[in-house]
């Protein structure tokens, strides 16, 4: 059986030879590569391997594109605000805490960019979805990006080698993210940061998404973290009914939105959602994330959207845009007429597959060999499936 440092190995050498073969496949006017199968189409841009829009038909069979992005390629570089749309946020994903880690008794200490330089958010201030992948192959229905992040980047040690691959299927997208450290250890952990709002923007009873139902069916548990979702290193019960609890029954995003104990849930002062939820599978003997069940659902009664999400990382990031202002635009592929083409506050919702956020620095969970790889070592992988139905 080969291993997985040998197939991406051959990834590279098959997505390089057939870059030649398919040169002539390019962008938009856009600056946006689109695949496409039965049912989806998805666009991406190099800057941050970022997804950009993506088509689903509702219960109408009025196509909606469901995730937050610009509409062209050229904004993304320029944005001050830089909300991590779509992209990719490596090497390392979510926050550190104090900017540094041990690995082998040595310390290291990355690049502050959050919290009055406190901490390291996405891996810093120049982390990965802030910089142009290298496109490696494009078909019709998949696209692969490829980046090297060299040794001493952002403070990371050692060099690491990722290739990024978004295929699509009908009614679904697929996502593989591969990671090689071939210098020295280092921390890897990669995530997908895609803005979702089911509806396009265009639900003329509402502008946000706390319409929006989840179900989180394996996450009774949630990582524990302080006023600035620093994790504190405790693991905490989502009591059932309590304002966490997606996972004993489905509940809308907005259900419990004028409980009290939502106040500083997202943390100091925040209310809302962002929170890293366990996925608590192991219970159930030796599983195929494949066919095991989706890790999350989140559907809008409005559009008749469902997605079905499979990942086999081992938890899951829920972001209900509490920090959104509406000074973030919409595209021209969304919206209602009449009203402000902006992203209200909980307008959107981001959903991250990772694993547990921080654990680099929180040795006692034995997250090791999921965090931190070297020469030699398997690559980090993650996968995950997108599975796409209308409700009528």
């Amino acid at each position: 059986m080969l291993s997985y440092k040998s197939v991406a190995v051959s990834l590279l050498a098959a997505t390089s030879a057939f870059a030649q073969y398919n040169s002539t496949k390019g962008p938009d006017e856009d600056g946006k590569y689109e695949i496409s199968a039965e049912g989806i189409r998805a666009q991406f841009i190099p800057y941050g391997a970022s997804i950009t829009n993506l088509f689903i038909h509702d219960k109408n069979g009025e196509e909606r594109d469901i995730v937050l992005g610009h509409d062209n390629a050229s904004f993304y570089s320029v944005d001050p605000f830089h909300p991590h749309l779509g992209g990719v946020p490596g090497r390392y994903a979510n926050r550190i805490k104090n900017s540094s880690f041990v690995i082998d008794d040595i310390e290291y200490h990355v690049t502050p960019n959050e919290n009055n330089n406190n901490d390291t958010l996405h891996g810093g201030p120049d982390g990965w979805d802030y910089r142009n992948f290298t496109i490696v192959a494009y078909t019709d229905d998949s696209i692969t990006f490829s980046i090297v992040d060299p040794d001493g980047k952002e403070g990371f040690p050692g060099e690491v080698v990722s290739y990024i691959t978004y295929t699509v299927t009908p009614n679904t997208w697929h996502i593989k993210m591969i990671a090689l450290a071939t210098t020295k250890k280092t921390p890897i952990m990669l995530s997908s940061h895609t803005y979702w709002n089911l509806d396009g923007f265009a639900n003329d009873e509402t502008p946000t998404a706390l319409n929006h139902t989840l179900s989180l069916p394996y996450s009774g548990q949630r990582i524990g973290v302080d006023g600035i979702l620093i994790p504190d290193g405790t693991i905490l019960p989502n009591e059932k009914y309590s304002v966490n609890d997606f996972w004993s029954s489905p509940k809308q995003i907005g259900a419990n939105h004028t409980a009290p104990e939502l106040l500083g849930n997202c943390g100091t002062n925040c209310t809302g959602y962002d929170n890293a939820y366990l996925v608590n599978r192991a219970q159930n003997g030796p599983y195929d994330w494949r066919t095991s069940g989706p890790v999350a659902s989140l559907w809008s009664d409005w559009s008749g959207i469902k997605v079905d999400i499979f990942s086999d990382q081992d938890a899951f990031q829920v972001y209900s845009c509490g920090g959104q202002n509406g000074s973030l635009p919409i595209k021209k592929t969304q919206g209602l007429e009449g009203r402000p083409r902006v992203v209200e506050q909980y307008g959107c919702l981001v959903m991250e597959v990772e694993d547990w956020i921080d654990a680099i620095n929180q040795p006692e969970w034995q997250r090791e060999k999921k965090h931190i790889f070297g020469p030699g070592d398997e690559p980090y992988v993650l996968e995950a499936r997108y599975e796409f139905s209308v409700n009528k």
